[in-house]
């Protein structure tokens, strides 16, 4: 694809400037999705590490969730948003989705020559952590059935003991914006009972939709259970991809955050403004 040079501004579909660098292709935006609005989860993590970079950021909440869907959705899925990103000059991507990881980033790999960032549940941090030796993994069914994570618990799995619970609607209680609501509730009591009751000490939130829910669900599980997710992790991994390929933005650099969704509901701006902390103008994807 023809780099695109630009003299002043970069103006995106969603209206916002962003601010012209010397290095234009270090000023280029990253990339975040996810199948919804989960990903908001990762978003701020690498907002919050690397806060002179611009994002750009697609929630699909339309096809949400990925986790009941053939790997050849999804991929479809991962294809046709990589495209719109990329269209608009994103110099990395994060697949912030566990699910549309194990089931396509190989594929966007071989596809596309930027770098593609990807998601994958902590078992191993969560071994680490674990005081009992049994640890938890809550996640979409997509992703408890994939070969990566079948791999995860080959390479990190074999001294601990690992519960793994399917969260079925849970993915759509957060696109609705329930999060506090008392049928997420009975939801998360029903998934993570068995997983106390196997004795886990140590739970691991494998969807990026989970920890919009971490308050709730350490209300459920108590305080002595240590919950993980890999957000922080993702943003860390992110920053060492762009120092490699010399991507990092200059640190003077005026940041922008756009949002696009393909949501039908009249509630989805309030709640990605609700997720992120912030109101925010989101654009139709």
């Amino acid at each position: 694809m023809p780099q695109t040079v630009y003299n002043i501004a970069i103006v995106t579909d969603a209206g916002l400037v962003m601010n012209a660098h010397p290095n234009v292709t270090n000023a280029r935006p990253i990339a975040v999705f996810d199948s919804g609005v989960g990903g908001i989860s990762v978003l701020k993590h690498i907002h919050n590490l690397l806060p002179s970079e611009h994002l750009l950021y697609v929630a699909d909440s339309f096809h949400a969730p990925y986790g009941n869907k053939s790997a050849a959705e999804v991929q479809a899925r991962c294809f046709a948003i990589a495209d719109f990103l990329i269209e608009r000059n994103a110099k990395a991507l994060v697949v912030a989705c566990n699910t549309a990881t194990a089931s396509a980033i190989d594929q966007m790999r071989a596809k596309y020559s930027l770098p593609i960032i990807g998601m994958e549940p902590a078992v191993k941090p969560a071994a680490e952590a674990s005081r009992s030796g049994i640890i938890g993994v809550l996640a979409t069914t997509g992703t408890l059935q994939s070969a990566q994570f079948a791999a995860l618990l080959e390479s990190y799995g074999r001294n601990v003991e690992v519960v793994t619970q399917a969260c079925v609607g849970l993915v759509e209680c957060v696109e609705r914006g329930e999060l506090s609501d008392d049928n997420t509730r009975v939801l998360l009591r029903k998934y993570c009972q068995p997983l106390l009751d196997e004795g886990a000490d140590t739970i691991v939130l494998g969807c990026t939709h989970y920890p919009l829910l971490k308050s709730l669900i350490q209300e459920v599980v108590g305080a002595d259970v240590v919950l993980i997710d890999t957000g922080a992790a993702v943003a860390s991994q992110l920053k060492s991809r762009l120092l490699e390929h010399g991507l990092l933005a200059d640190s003077n650099q005026i940041a922008s955050v756009n949002f696009w969704s393909n949501s039908v509901s009249d509630n989805a701006e309030n709640l990605i403004a609700q997720l992120w902390g912030k109101p925010v103008k989101v654009s139709h994807f």
